[in-house]
């Protein structure tokens, strides 16, 4: 999705975050991926400031305030309306409708 939404000239940048305390997957979770893979500390725990549930997808706006949450458990993307979804979700985002 990240390849088709920069092909669309939208200034989306997609990237996980994983919870503080689970550093011990993120090898496994990065293998073979180029997803950009973030790790929440203690510190920050923006995990908790966003209210993040397992799988969350938060979407935030130019100025990083949430827009929107899309669970991808609820929405698995392989179903094709789940994964359109998603996309017209940062569409929005990225485009302030």
């Amino acid at each position: 999705m990240q390849q088709e939404l920069a092909a669309a000239g939208l200034p989306v940048d997609i990237l996980g975050v994983n919870a503080a305390g689970l550093e011990a997957g993120n090898a496994g979770v990065t293998a073979g991926r180029t997803l950009p893979w973030l790790q929440d500390t203690v510190a920050v725990d923006a995990w908790h400031d966003w209210n993040v549930t397992w799988r969350d997808c938060v979407i935030l706006d130019g100025n990083n305030q949430v827009v929107t949450v899309y669970n991808l458990t609820v929405h698995n993307l392989a179903d094709p309306a789940s994964y359109a979804e998603l996309r017209t979700l940062f569409e929005a985002a990225a485009t302030g409708l």
